[in-house]
């Protein structure tokens, strides 16, 4: 994958360096973020609430962070990533007649930080949070989603940030408050048609990427399969074999592998979010 000369608008908040000091809001917001944690990568919510609970302390509230361009390279790439959503995302939203608002912010953080939903921390991988329209990310991430998932490569990297951007269009067009009603949990539930869709969301950002930021963003074939082997390591069936041993469709929030790489390639042939439509899918 080539980024290097991406554009960049700076919509970085770099929190790194500042420490996981004070929180605000705990209680329904704790639980509020455990469920992001578990919906994200499968992370188990008592897990996250424990180190949630430990983290609230008395202490400072965490002032906010640097905001603008970064200049280290891990940095940098999250900062094109995000610039090329929004160039590809503007203009398929506006024919629409819905005016694309980028994420407040993707947050730069270690270890953990206070958000909208409750606190962050680096355990739970990158999520979105809809109460401050704002992405969270520890880059020590990028080391797990290879050691761990076995995802390498730029463009798996860049898939799971298009997914969380993909959660902020979702908000955009009321999608999420459509997938509350329809549950948590489940093979056929809310939220694995809203993940679903977010990695549809994705795929259809890899396929105008290039065009959008004028040839400066270039996404062969062999990205497609690491952006393919990132969302077939985060399925549920295939974290629940590894973690309990067994599947159990009841409690899946993302979806299989086969699903979420098949909506990931559906967004990327197609390249229109219609096509992404998992609420209205028979076959998920």
């Amino acid at each position: 994958m080539e980024w290097e000369d991406g554009r960049q608008e700076g919509n970085i908040e770099d929190r790194r360096g500042m420490g996981p000091v004070g929180v605000v809001g705990g209680g329904v917001g704790a639980v509020v973020l455990a469920a992001i944690g578990y919906f994200v990568f499968g992370i188990d919510p008592r897990a996250t609430l424990q180190a949630t609970q430990q983290l609230q302390e008395p202490a400072a509230v965490q002032q906010e962070g640097a905001r603008g361009r970064v200049t280290d390279q891990e940095g940098r790439f999250v900062d094109v990533i995000e610039t090329s959503n929004r160039d590809v995302w503007t203009p398929i939203l506006a024919q629409q007649g819905v005016r694309y608002r980028p994420p407040r912010a993707v947050v730069l953080y270690d270890r953990a930080t206070p958000t909208g939903c409750g606190t962050g921390q680096s355990a739970m991988g990158p999520f979105y949070c809809p109460a401050d329209q704002k992405v969270y990310l520890d880059l020590s991430f990028w080391n797990e989603l290879e050691s761990r998932f076995g995802a390498k490569g730029r463009f798996a990297r860049a898939y799971v940030i298009s997914h969380e951007i993909g959660h902020h269009v979702q908000t955009l067009l009321g999608t999420s408050d459509q997938a509350r009603r329809l549950g948590a949990r489940g093979a056929e539930s809310g939220s694995v048609r809203l993940e679903l869709q977010a990695d549809c969301y994705a795929g259809v950002w890899a396929a105008h990427a290039g065009e959008a930021s004028g040839g400066k963003i270039v996404i062969d074939r062999a990205d497609i399969r690491d952006g393919l082997g990132a969302a077939a390591a985060v399925g549920d069936d295939t974290l629940q074999k590894e973690t309990q041993g067994q599947v159990v469709p009841d409690s899946f929030t993302h979806g299989t592998s086969a699903q979420r790489m098949r909506w990931f390639t559906r967004g990327y042939d197609q390249g229109d979010p219609a096509a992404c439509d998992t609420f209205s899918a028979e076959r998920l």
